[in-house]
């Protein structure tokens, strides 16, 4: 559940220079001087000038595969040229010319890059992931040449030195900041030499996080299993046959069933599979992929990359990875990470040992002897909410049709909170036809961005569920939000309906939220606005959204069965809201894993990187204190695309704890001053999501909540509260 906004800047090691745009004196270009006056390469192609379609949105009618290599060779020469020409201007350093002219540059290499790293995350091809492998690291090297251009860089400092005498509002003060902050973490303080070795360093570097993404597509599509034998898949009703069959005979295995694995460690099949070797083969697929020694095992290249990350940390002379990627982050330091984690663990632990005799409990009264294993926790766990809420997903599911979900769920909450309204649209040109459009429309009627929902699972696509932007809202260049949502619901058979289970809708909720995020941007500049914010606070709003789902009015709303449209029965409703704190520590405990492995992996100095994978990651799961052999990380190391497939949460997957305590602080907000109330939802938009990268995030939480996060409403929400010692 990801925020991937800027992509191609976070690939190269940035994220501020693909989506630019400032406030200045204009000529009538509407460029600055030293920009409108350059001499630059002639643009061509698709990409040479912003789309003509509404919002500006990508036609996909227009763009092919051959567009994108020539787009990103003139996107480069040309952005190369304008800073060229900034940092070679011989006036003096001003924010016009220098910080805004920076902002302003680059535009078409940020149009080719947002849709092309679009299209590898959700629809890619052989020819895509081709060309991601050869521009990957040449997007680098072009980043490098800028952040480490050092006259470049003393004009910003220059700027930056004489900001208390400028008379520079929140946006432009933001600006300037962010951007100077950018050069400094970049390396353009560093010595001729040391910048020679980061060079080196940021090459390898974005290399591998290519080849890490590509290779864990590949392996999680190969770890598919087939079963011939349809008594093996009993539990699994007759809709999940009927789409596994369909998914069998997409990959040229007619007559057979395909499960097809998700991005996490756990498989939602596992709930209900009955047949025991069935759930373990399974299981077993799904850990093991990416570590079996073939040519899309990725265990060296995680090696490679914490020795890579650790060298390049250790340029900069910071003691980790983890010191050198926290610089922007609300958790300041490594070490407050790891306390926060550690605080969590014991009542997770213990929370997980109750849970896993429980588990065990049911095994024995059926008859069993044996101590629950990964591949059982979820199919008991399933056994032991029925027993004891009286609540089967089966049951659920008939009331959680997608669509509704959507429209009377998801946007019917951001209309009761925030005056929005929808409307879907069938002109736009989609990347796929698994692909929906809405305009966005604001509280006062006026059009607010547009939306692209991509709901369906598919081998083109990674796992997980996403949101980025193909515009970004900016005042300055008179650009709206045109934002899209990807997840990984399996996709029924032709004619069936698409019922999801509670955990999706959430998902839906939570990617939503991500949105909101975007929509309600409202800054100058581009590269400030909406998601543009540090990573432990991003995922703040969309776990935040999360509670609407389960608000009643919102669920009176589209809770309703699919076949009858009859609501879903208010005991039903009773037994979700009871069964809410259910397996917790198995919840809370998977990512907690995964979050205590990835800041384990980037606290080493180069000394410390192991020879052996496996043996490192055993040793650091083991030391989290919680039952990680009954209850995995949410990902493996070979398979952790948050933290190996790029750069954006490596030593940060913390974050979506640390961001789920300050959701759940804001949900007591809101739980203490009315709830789903319009006053509420314009005064959260106020406070947090439209201030973009310009908020101090302590002071607008504080100014929200009126103090400091605390640790206890997750807890209570988890129902953990009472293990704490």
């Amino acid at each position: 559940m990801d925020n991937l906004r800027n992509r191609a800047g976070l690939l190269a090691g940035v994220a501020a220079m693909l989506a630019l745009g400032g406030c200045t004196t204009m000529n009538d270009t509407g460029r600055p001087d030293v920009l409108a006056t350059a001499a630059l390469p002639e643009a061509s192609g698709v990409f040479a000038t912003p789309s003509t379609l509404a919002f500006q949105a990508p036609d996909f009618t227009q763009i092919q595969t051959g567009d994108f290599m020539p787009g990103f060779e003139e996107g480069m020469a040309i952005h190369s040229a304008e800073v060229a020409a900034i940092a070679n201007n011989r006036a003096r350093p001003d924010f016009e010319n220098t910080i805004v002219a920076l902002e302003d540059s680059g535009e078409m290499l940020g149009r080719v890059s947002t849709v092309f790293f679009a299209l590898t995350g959700a629809d890619t091809t052989d020819a895509l992931d081709a060309i991601e492998n050869e521009i990957s690291p040449r997007l680098s090297a072009h980043y490098d040449a800028i952040y480490l251009n050092d006259n470049l860089f003393q004009k910003v400092k220059d700027v930056y030195d004489r900001r208390a005498t400028m008379n520079l509002d929140t946006d432009d003060a933001a600006l300037l900041q962010e951007t100077y902050d950018q050069f400094v973490h970049a390396g353009a303080m560093l010595s001729p030499a040391d910048k020679e070795a980061l060079k080196d360093i940021n090459t390898q570097v974005s290399t591998l996080t290519t080849q890490f993404g590509q290779m864990v597509t590949a392996g999680t599509n190969d770890a598919t299993l087939f079963v011939t034998d349809a008594a093996s898949l009993a539990g699994m009703s007759d809709a999940q046959l009927a789409a596994a069959a369909k998914a069998a005979s997409d990959r040229g295995r007619a007559g057979q069933y395909a499960l097809v694995l998700q991005n996490t460690t756990q498989q939602p099949q596992l709930s209900s599979l009955a047949d025991r070797e069935t759930r373990r083969a399974l299981f077993e697929r799904s850990v093991n992929r990416n570590s079996l020694g073939d040519a899309n095992d990725t265990r060296n290249i995680v090696l490679q990359l914490a020795r890579l990350r650790a060298q390049k940390a250790g340029l900069f002379g910071e003691r980790n990875f983890a010191e050198w990627q926290m610089y922007d982050r609300m958790v300041e330091s490594p070490e407050a990470a790891v306390e926060f984690m550690r605080g969590l663990a014991p009542a997770t632990a213990q929370a997980q040992a109750r849970e896993a005799a429980a588990l065990e409990a049911m095994i024995k009264s059926e008859g069993g002897s044996f101590a629950v294993e990964p591949w059982d926790w979820n199919y008991y766990s399933e056994k032991v909410r029925k027993a004891k809420y009286d609540l089967d997903e089966t049951e659920i599911k008939p009331y959680f049709e997608m669509t509704r979900v959507l429209e009377d769920g998801v946007f019917y909450a951001a209309n009761q909170l925030y005056g929005l309204n929808f409307r879907r649209r069938d002109d736009m040109p989609v990347y796929n036809t698994d692909v929906s459009v809405y305009t966005v429309f604001d509280r006062d009627g006026s059009e607010l961005g547009l939306f692209y929902f991509d709901p369906y699972q598919r081998d083109s696509k990674r796992g997980g569920a996403w949101m980025s932007n193909f515009v970004d809202q900016s005042h300055r260049d008179e650009t709206k939000p045109v934002i899209y949502n990807v997840l990984n619901i399996p996709k029924p058979a032709a004619g069936e309906p698409t019922l999801v289970s509670f955990d999706e809708v959430e998902t839906m909720f939570h990617e939503f939220g991500h949105a909101l995020h975007g929509f309600f941007a409202d800054q100058r500049y581009a590269s400030m606005s909406g998601t543009a914010v540090a990573r432990d606070f991003v995922e703040f709003p969309s776990q935040a959204n999360e509670k609407w789902a389960t608000e009643p009015r919102i669920l009176a709303n589209y809770a309703k069965h699919y076949q009858t449209g009859a609501p879903i029965p208010q005991d039903l409703l009773v037994k979700i809201d009871r069964a809410s704190k259910f397996n917790q520590g198995f919840a809370l405990g998977e990512t907690l894993a995964a979050a205590m492995l990835d800041m384990d992996w980037h606290l080493l100095v180069p000394a410390q990187v192991p020879s052996d994978m496996d043996a490192f990651e055993t040793r650091a799961l083991k030391a989290t204190g919680l039952h990680a052999g009954k209850v995995p990380p949410r990902y493996k190391s070979p398979y952790f695309r948050h933290v190996f497939g790029g750069s954006s949460y490596s030593a940060g997957y913390h974050a979506y704890l640390w961001t789920e305590m300050l959701a759940h602080n804001v949900n007591e907000w809101f739980d203490k001053n009315g709830g789903l109330t319009r006053a509420n939802g314009d005064r959260y938009r106020d406070v947090i999501l439209s201030r973009g990268g310009t908020l101090d995030y302590g002071d607008a939480f504080r100014t929200l909540t009126g103090h400091d996060p605390k640790v206890e409403p997750l807890l209570n929400a988890r129902g953990l509260a009472g293990d704490v010692q």
